[in-house]
Formats: C-alpha cells, structure tokens, sequence
C-alpha cells in the first residue's frame, strides 16, 4: 500500500480578526511543531493570510486559502482571489468546493474543477471538497451524490494531477450539528471515493490520493477516525479555532 502522510487541516471560516489570527497562529505553532507524523495545515479568512503565512514561515505549519477564482490569475472579476495571488500571499493549499460554498453560494462541480485546474496550474494544492445532504443520504443516493461530485469536479484533472491534490469528504448533515459520521460510515464512504478515483485515474493514483473526514471532528474523536484504512486526515471546522484543541487533534496518535 502506498504510504499517504495524514494532513490535518483547520478551516477558520469567517472566523477571526488578523490580530485574533496572529495570537491563534503564534500559540499554535510552539504546540505542534514536532508534528512529525502528519502535515498540518490552517485556512486563515483572506484578510489575515499574508500576516499569518510570515508568522510561520520556517515552521512545520501551512496555510491555505478558503476558496479561490476559477478564472485566470488577474482581471476584472470583483470580489475574486486569484491562485497566483494567494501564492503569493504565502498560500501552499486552497480549499474549493467547500459544502458551504455549494450550500450557500452556489458552487457547481463544474465551477469547482475550473477552480481546482486554477490551484494547481498556480502550484497550489486543491483540497476539494465532497459530500452528500441529510436528504441524499436518507433517500439512499449518497453514494451515487459523492460519485457524480467526484468525477465532475476532477474533470480538469489527468492521472498526473491526482497525486497533487487533497479529497475532503463532508457529509453535510454532520458539519457544524456535533452529529459526526461514525468511523464506519466514514470509512465505507472514504472506501467508495477511493474506488471512484480508482475507475477514473486507474489503482497507482487512487492509492496516493489523500482522503480527509471533515464533520463534527473533535479531540474526542478524531483518534476513532484515523484508526481507519481509508481516512488520510481530519478538515476540522470549529475545534481548529482554539490552539489547545486543534493540537490535540493533531496529536491523535498520543495515548
């Protein structure tokens, strides 16, 4: 099996002034900087990445962006941020695609593969994001939900691009509610992207894509999460705002 490295991720959504992000980020980092086992990761709100990416320039942390443009790196698109732009703000990693986005604003998985080809053609890392409503899953579609999302916003994508890329799988009826997934229902469905990438990418870059849980993810359980096979990491929402319950979700493999 090809060894994945877990990423744990903190999304600090519209969350936190850049003074606010700075004291997080400042007494974050003494916290987890022998991390060795996984990579870790925060997405500041856009007002304060650039300050944040120079306090942790050195360190173990990266920073990504929340959400990124699906059109070229400059031009009259009001509102937009740019790949290139948030490159070179100090950004590794964007998430596209988040629920929220396709919640909220209307994200389709076409938009989200433009945005994804963007990230990576700026040498960012997409993290794009997957996952079925309360209602899909209730009326048993959510397998077939996540499958459509997958291929649709991966189509920009060659089998090359797959090992570049990060897949966060969110069942939106488990984000921001505190009713997570069980590790089985993750896992099952974590399996089932995986053979999804499998069938479009072929089995060498289906087994080097890591896949994130992100839903409800806290210190009390993200070690149940990680013990499974096909859960690569946590895109942890709420419990990554506070450093002292962030790092212990980065320590999940601490008895």
């Amino acid at each position: 099996m090809t060894h994945r490295k877990p990423l744990i991720a903190g999304n600090w959504k519209m969350y936190k002034s850049v003074a606010a992000a700075v004291a997080t980020v400042l007494e974050l980092k003494p916290l987890v900087s022998n991390a060795n086992h996984c990579e870790v990761l925060i997405a500041p709100p856009f007002t304060a990445i650039k300050t944040v990416a120079d306090r942790v320039e050195g360190s173990n942390l990266f920073v990504a962006g929340q959400d990124v443009a699906a059109e070229g790196a400059e031009g009259a698109f009001t509102g937009e941020v740019g790949a290139e732009m948030l490159r070179e703000a100090g950004c590794t990693h964007v998430i596209v695609g988040h629920s929220e986005r396709r919640q909220f604003y209307g994200e389709t998985d076409e938009r989200v593969a433009r945005k994804a080809r963007r990230a990576l053609d700026a040498g960012l890392i997409p993290i794009i994001c997957i996952g079925e409503t309360l209602a899909e899953r209730e009326a048993g579609q959510a397998e077939a939900v996540v499958e459509r999302q997958i291929k649709e916003s991966t189509a920009t994508l060659t089998a090359e691009d797959l090992i570049r890329i990060v897949a966060a799988y969110e069942p939106v009826w488990a984000i921001g509610t505190g009713r997570a997934a069980t590790p089985e229902i993750a896992q099952a469905m974590h399996h089932n992207v995986r053979g999804v990438f499998e069938n479009v990418f072929g089995s060498e870059a289906a087994s080097s894509v890591r896949i994130l849980y992100g839903g409800s993810v806290k210190p009390e359980n993200i070690a149940e999460y990680m013990r499974e096979p096909d859960v690569d990491g946590a895109l942890v929402g709420g419990a990554s705002l506070q450093p002292d319950s962030f790092s212990k979700i980065v320590f999940y493999n601490r008895d």
